[in-house]
């Protein structure tokens, strides 16, 4: 029997959303948590909002965000200092061959919907998605 690899058009596979599922879980009750030595993360207030995962599992990306608000540059940089220190307490709560690298990755989703939101609102833009004013139908014209 051959193995199926996915190809570039395929989506991630069943295991990969699983697994990325639970180090995004691993990850928020560490956030959660906030015992930093860093004091760049001591009063850090983040959001791991996805966590993808490479086909081999040995790397993730998380996509982070403040509360409510994108992070500031100085706490975005010790994130990502302190990522082979939550690379060991993720190996610990989640069970793996190998514990992944983490990268860490903004995100933008939020301010892309708002961005969308924006666009939809705008008068010409909401003119041409109101209800359309019909003109008589072919039937009621043949009567």
């Amino acid at each position: 029997m051959t193995k199926r690899h996915a190809s570039h058009g395929e989506g991630p596979s069943q295991r990969q959303l699983r697994v990325a599922e639970e180090v995004r879980h691993a990850l928020a009750a560490l956030f959660e948590r906030r015992d930093f030595r860093d004091p760049d993360l001591a009063n850090i207030h983040v959001t791991v909002t996805e966590v993808r995962a490479s086909p081999d599992l040995k790397h993730m990306t998380a996509f982070v965000s403040g509360l409510g608000k994108d992070l500031p540059e100085a706490q975005f940089r010790a994130l990502k200092r302190a990522a082979p220190f939550l690379r060991g307490q993720v190996a610990k709560s989640v069970r793996l061959k190998y514990a992944p690298d983490l990268h860490f990755q903004p995100d933008t989703a939020l301010d892309y919907a708002m961005q969308i939101d924006r666009a939809l609102r705008q008068p010409e833009v909401a003119r041409d998605l109101g209800p359309r004013e019909e003109g008589p139908r072919e039937e009621d014209e043949r009567s």
